[in-house]
């Protein structure tokens, strides 16, 4: 029996606070598919060092994920474990029986930084991803990071990324102090990441500071509500400004099972014309039409991953209503790590081709891995 667990962030052993919880079972050592996890979090010791340095200035910014980015910066233990892309890493994916991890440069990353900090962070980052790659292939495969503060070097740094590193796609986490891609100053970066063939993934971080306070309240900010309904509106928002009719071929990958998302589409596409060409919207913009419905866009440029729920009735539901070609496996490492979960996805009861897409066919498809 393998007992592998761990958790971060207040997730206790998932056993003891939910009736849903995966019974304790051995992992497959020997499975048809490749265990490929796609949300896997890690990071560089000089961004927490700045956003500490930040955060401690004369002056620092009002912004929730700052804050939310210091409190993490000050467990050691989580540290080391986002800082770890070598031996120790791979002995543990080892254990939890996971073949390759895609690592995702940890929220909120450089994006809580002033312009040129966090800019030239994100090229380090990307540096030092790029060598972990190269000296672990079989094992790492990464997203680029960039900072939508500075859009033009944003777009240079997907450009080195996808080109000279070789990585994999990109990663954002999600609102850059308050604004989203959907906002026409940032097209450019939508733009690089399709003629550059870059998947793209937004990772959730804290609501924006104009409206965290109601989730600040109710201890609601992470993961029980302000994350999920921050990357909702971040992805509604790319979708109703006509993002992927201008940008036809670009993929977007979210997580946490979509983040409730495909639950809503049939409400989403019946209430569609409440934003649909209306002017005046971020800002003032012209009004968007969109070509085609919601559920649409979720059908062609949108992929979702299992990061954190690894809870079969929710696989098999997205699967039915996406697609068995839009739900990828993921763990959520460090942040949530749990050796039933893993064993609960050998277990799944869905055809067997279709079990291989989720843990390894789609991860390849969608981040162009081993291309």
């Amino acid at each position: 029996m393998n007992t592998v667990s761990g958790s971060v962030g207040g997730m206790s052993n998932a056993a003891e606070v939910s009736p849903f919880a995966n019974p304790p079972a051995a992992i497959d050592r020997n499975p048809p598919y490749k265990r490929i996890a796609t949300e896997e979090a890690w990071s560089i010791p000089e961004i927490p060092a700045a956003q500490l340095d930040l955060l401690g200035s004369a002056c620092p910014p009002d912004d929730a994920s700052l804050r939310m980015a210091a409190m993490f910066a000050r467990l050691s233990a989580l540290q080391e474990e986002l800082c770890d892309i070598g031996e120790g890493r791979i002995a543990r994916m080892d254990a939890l029986g996971i073949d390759r991890q895609l690592l995702l440069l940890t929220a909120p990353g450089v994006q809580v930084l002033e312009r040129s900090v966090g800019t030239g962070l994100a090229a380090l980052s990307n540096d030092r991803l790029a060598e972990a790659c190269r000296k672990y292939p079989d094992r790492f495969s990464g997203l680029l990071a960039f900072a939508p503060q500075d859009v033009p070097n944003a777009v240079r740094e997907i450009e080195r990324g996808m080109g000279t590193l070789g990585l994999s796609g990109a990663v954002l986490n999600s609102h850059t102090q308050g604004r989203y891609l959907d906002e026409p100053q940032f097209w450019p970066i939508l733009e690089a990441l399709e003629a550059n063939d870059a998947a793209l993934y937004i990772h959730p971080t804290t609501p924006p500071t104009a409206w965290v306070k109601p989730y600040d309240d109710r201890a609601f900010t992470g993961a029980l509500a302000g994350f999920t309904h921050e990357v909702w509106m971040h992805t509604m928002g790319l979708i109703f400004s006509g993002a992927f009719d201008r940008f036809p071929k670009l993929r977007l990958v979210i997580g946490h099972m979509g983040e409730a998302l495909p639950l809503l589409l049939y409400r989403f596409d019946w209430m569609q014309s409440n934003a649909d060409g209306r002017p005046g919207l971020r800002g003032g913009q012209p009004a968007v039409t969109l070509k085609h419905k919601v559920s649409h866009y979720f059908r062609n440029n949108i992929w979702i991953t299992t990061s954190g729920v690894a809870w079969a009735p929710a696989i098999k539901f997205c699967q039915d209503v996406l697609g068995p070609d839009r739900v990828l496996y993921a763990m959520d490492y460090p942040y949530q790590v749990s050796a039933e979960e893993v064993a609960s996805y050998d277990a799944l009861d869905i055809p067997p081709e279709h079990k291989k897409m989720l843990m390894q066919d789609n991860a390849e498809h969608v981040f162009r891995i081993g291309r």
